[in-house]
């Protein structure tokens, strides 16, 4: 029986690891915290490190969690060794051959494509899955469905493309691309080229969608192999275009832009290439219409949470870069208090220099707080985000926008970003303002 390695036993690799069992693999999971072995019978565990017999056996495939460099310890050694590494997305997608992908990467955005064309394909099939890097582990589904013909809607982070070798999509798009994760990456060039290994595999009757307006996306988008939908906000002279109040891919009308409910430019942007994914998915414009009138937004992102005296606070804990948090800026004409902070990923925060006429105040928390005391004209550095919050109501009017958007990762004070809005919207829903 083959040897499989799982190293990594978050939730993506303990559904790897199961998969890989059932594929017929001796499988091995290690990690360097304690695992719960409920679930995991037949399969040999090592927790709380990692011994040095693992180095002593032959893989046919060796799996690791997206999350953890190749610089750790263990994943250097096997690199050095020339085994291939690989990511889950890789692994789960070469044990079925029925799925057929929509695929999303980028820097910000893609949760809300990858939300939206999954309510578009599930009213095409209710049997259609969203799975990758929103959350649930793509080996999951190849579990449950992995017999079945089956549209899923795939978000992707370049820490998963690293690990592709053989992942075909139908359709996919690199929504924009703006420095991130340097933290984790050799240099800004590798982390963009990464994002292009989403089409490498692609057949000339897939399509990619290429967004034009970006230049990076121009600069490192080449020797595409599958058909190029160009799509662009500010130009019609491409294949996915807004005009007349529309949004439109070629001759056929998408969408009426005024059906659009989630706020700002660059998202009716993301409903377009979620729209166009769909079309090529075989979703009707019946059903693509449809959600775009019913669909009211991604949690944690631009997340109107409460009105509290006339002041509209948003949750908007998802903008872990300074792209992200510059959309979000753009969604708002002025008066906006901005909450803004957390772990260092050695990036800058110029870019944010450009609302500073909006901004009517930064409280800045956590690790960069200090940070942002160059970019606002008016900006306070405060411990926590609970005192940020309580600071910006001190001086928030009717007509203010209080906005959560980090512009940095969680990871100084919240175990993730999702945590961290749960407990900003449920400090604003237990504030009181007399």
């Amino acid at each position: 029986m083959e040897k499989a390695l799982v190293i990594g036993a978050a939730r993506s690799g303990i559904a790897a690891a199961k998969l890989l069992k059932k594929a017929g693999y001796d499988v091995i999971l290690t990690d360097m915290k304690k695992i719960d072995r409920e679930g995991l019978e037949g399969i040999t565990v090592y927790d709380q490190g990692h011994p040095e017999c693992l180095k002593d056996w032959e893989y046919a495939l060796i799996v690791k969690n997206p999350g953890i460099p190749y610089t750790a310890p263990l994943i250097k050694y096997f690199v050095d060794r020339k085994d291939k590494i690989y990511t889950e997305i890789e692994t789960a997608s070469s044990l079925t051959k029925n799925f057929h992908y929509g695929a999303i990467t980028g820097t910000d955005g893609k949760t809300t494509v990858t939300t939206l064309l999954y309510e578009m394909l599930k009213k095409k099939d209710s049997n259609a899955q969203v799975a990758g890097n929103i959350g649930i582990p793509l080996s999951d589904v190849v579990l449950e469905h992995g017999d079945e013909v089956l549209d899923v809607a795939l978000e992707l982070s370049n820490f998963q493309l690293l690990g592709i070798e053989n992942f075909h999509p139908d359709v996919c798009t690199v929504t924009n691309l703006a420095p991130d994760h340097l933290d984790y990456m050799d240099s800004l060039e590798s982390y963009y080229r990464s994002k292009m290994k989403i089409y490498q595999n692609c057949t000339k009757d897939d399509w990619f969608i290429r967004n034009v307006d970006d230049e990076m996306i121009m600069k490192y988008a080449t020797h595409i192999p599958c058909t190029v939908i160009d799509f662009s906000l500010k130009r019609t002279d491409v294949d996915l275009y807004k005009k007349d109040g529309a949004a439109w891919l070629k001759d056929i009308k998408l969408f009426d832009i005024e059906d659009l409910k989630i706020v700002g430019d660059f998202n009716c942007g993301n409903a377009m290439m979620a729209a166009c994914m769909a079309y090529k998915l075989g979703v009707s414009l019946e059903e693509i219409q449809s959600v775009i009138k019913e669909f009211k937004g991604v949690e944690h992102r631009i997340e109107f949470v409460r009105e509290i005296n006339g002041i509209r606070i948003y949750n908007d804990t998802k903008a872990t870069n300074t792209h992200a948090a510059c959309a979000a800026l753009s969604a708002f004409d002025r008066n906006v208090i901005l909450l803004c902070g957390g772990k260092d990923k050695h990036i800058s925060f110029d870019d944010l220099k450009q609302y500073d006429s909006e901004v009517k105040h930064c409280f800045s928390f956590g690790e960069t707080k200090d940070r942002f005391r160059d970019i606002f004209t008016y900006q306070t550095s405060v411990e926590t985000m609970e005192e940020a919050f309580n600071e910006a109501m001190k001086i928030a009017n009717p007509g203010d926008v209080v906005l959560l958007s980090p512009a940095c990762s969680s990871f100084d004070q919240f175990k993730n970003y999702e945590i961290r809005g749960e407990i900003f919207k449920g400090i604003v829903n237990k504030f009181r303002k007399d």
